[in-house]
């Protein structure tokens, strides 16, 4: 595959069967559990793909459920970037952020030719209840249709179109609601357009592309656009529609898509719901503001798009968050002239991706390696959440959690080589602060697992092969009937270079 041409959910879809990583459910399947029990069940599986649930149990339509798209897959999350499988992870985290030098506005399609207005409704015929919103989790306070989901706000101010990812239960026909965490940006938006006298207008897409879904969750500069990002990874324009009530840009060619109103009158009460971290989010329920939804449009044989929320490996945004915020973190650190950068990665398994960020330097200067920590702690792209950032040599691939402990448990003197920042951007998801007022305050520690500078050129040398001894091994690695491929390799020690040196 040398070209991979996708324009939405549908052709995606295709690519990933040709690669046989989706699997079918034509049976009937419960959406009350039953869909979430057997998605988690999947991301513990090595052979795990992505399942589309055909038939779903009390449904009399033609909606399939897509659960977890790009799941743990490094070939699904490459076809949603546009490029073709077979990159490393860390070779994936670079290619996207150069692509973040690379923005691209939407272009706005006829609604004639907006697949996404082949069936409309509105006043007395919208129904959310129509739709096999699945329920995750025994505990959650209800059906969450906004889980793989993309909400789209506008600041009022400056005209800047945002997406965003946010949970959204089920509350009625015509109402969903609405949760977004302390300074994302579609609450700031929504709180502009309320203090302005004014519901703040909202559009929420339930079939996405998986692409404005990753660009969605990821978050970027308050100052730009996911959808001049999504294009720019994509390399041509995101095809939108302006919307028949808010005449906000919705994706022309998606499945399932709402739009409405936020009002300022106290919400209504809403979860708990598992969430990201492996944890039910905040305890009990909580009054949130919910959308007014004033029209509903969708596709013919429309494919709802769902995320579990959940413990590694099963939650749905443990990769592709990795690659993400580990691309944001490299662009940051590069914007701020940190120089010596030679890969970012955050951990799929430390709470959805968001928990602990390593970035792999090449050492320069004094204190090169603090410096790199700190402003990997609090950029834009990194300081959500995290709560370990981790400092690596050159030599220890960021994207291999093997070598990060073992550069930690060799290079890092414990009592010198670990700050501390206090009151940081956090999240009422954390269930590790208590009572619940704590959350939006976190702390992070800066742990440099990396050789102390000063005494770098005398540090210990680490045992590795010889270049002679790695192609010896890889040449005779069949003949010998090794098992599997030869790993590949890139720290070598050349005894013959040294001596010639």
């Amino acid at each position: 595959m040398s070209k991979v041409d996708i324009r939405d959910l549908r052709d995606w879809l295709n690519d990933v069967e040709k690669l046989g990583e989706v699997t079918r459910v034509t049976k009937e399947v419960d959406p009350h559990l039953e869909m979430g029990a057997l998605t988690y069940l999947n991301g513990k599986n090595s052979e795990q793909t992505t399942l589309l649930f055909e038939k779903p149990k009390g449904h009399k339509g033609d909606v399939k459920v897509l659960f977890n798209p790009i799941g743990n897959s490094m070939n699904r999350l490459s076809l949603a970037m546009r490029t073709p499988p077979g990159k490393s992870p860390i070779e994936l985290v670079q290619f996207i952020k150069e692509k973040f030098d690379e923005k691209i506005k939407p272009v706005s399609v006829d609604p004639k030719d907006a697949p996404i207005f082949e069936n409309v409704w509105m006043g007395d015929d919208i129904d959310m209840t129509y739709f096999p919103t699945p329920t995750h989790w025994a505990r959650d306070g209800g059906p969450y249709i906004g889980t793989a989901d993309v909400i789209i706000t506008q600041d009022p101010d400056s005209g800047r179109v945002n997406l965003g990812t946010y949970r959204q239960m089920i509350e009625g026909k015509d109402r969903v609601g609405y949760y977004a965490s302390p300074g994302k940006d579609t609450l700031l938006d929504r709180e502009k357009w309320w203090a302005k006298g004014k519901p703040c207008p909202v559009v929420s897409v339930y079939g996405v592309d998986p692409l404005l879904f990753i660009c969605a969750a990821t978050g970027f500069p308050k100052q730009e656009s996911e959808y001049d990002a999504a294009g720019g990874i994509q390399g041509s324009p995101i095809e939108t529609v302006p919307g028949k009530i808010t005449g906000l840009p919705i994706p022309a060619r998606a499945e399932l898509v709402i739009e409405g109103y936020s009002y300022p009158d106290g919400g209504q009460e809403e979860g708990p719901f598992g969430e990201f971290t492996g944890y039910y989010g905040r305890p009990g329920q909580e009054q949130t503001p919910s959308i007014d939804i004033k029209a509903v449009y969708f596709r013919n044989q429309p494919i709802m798009t769902a995320a579990l929320m959940a413990d590694h490996p099963s939650c749905e945004q443990n990769l592709f968050l990795a690659v993400m915020r580990g691309a944001r973190v490299w662009r940051d650190l590069e914007a701020c002239g940190i120089p010596g950068v030679q890969g970012v990665w955050s951990v799929p398994s430390a709470a959805g991706g968001f928990g602990m960020t390593v970035v792999s330097l090449k050492q320069m200067y004094a204190g090169h390696a603090q410096q790199a920590a700190a402003i990997a702690a609090q950029c834009a792209g990194g300081a959500y959440f995290a709560k370990f950032i981790y400092v690596v040599d050159e030599d220890v691939d960021p994207s291999d959690l093997e070598q990060v402990i073992w550069a930690a448990s060799t290079r890092c003197r414990v009592s010198e080589d670990i700050d501390i920042l206090r009151n940081t951007w956090s999240t009422y998801l954390d269930p590790s602060k208590n009572p619940n007022e704590e959350r939006p305050y976190g702390s992070k520690a800066l742990i440099y697992a990396c050789k102390e500078f000063k005494n770098i050129k005398n540090f210990s040398r680490r045992t590795a092969l010889t270049t002679e001894q790695y192609e010896q091994a890889v040449n005779r690695w069949e003949e010998l009937g090794m098992p599997g491929k030869a790993p590949t390799l890139k720290v070598f020690d050349n005894l013959e270079e040294e001596f010639r040196a």
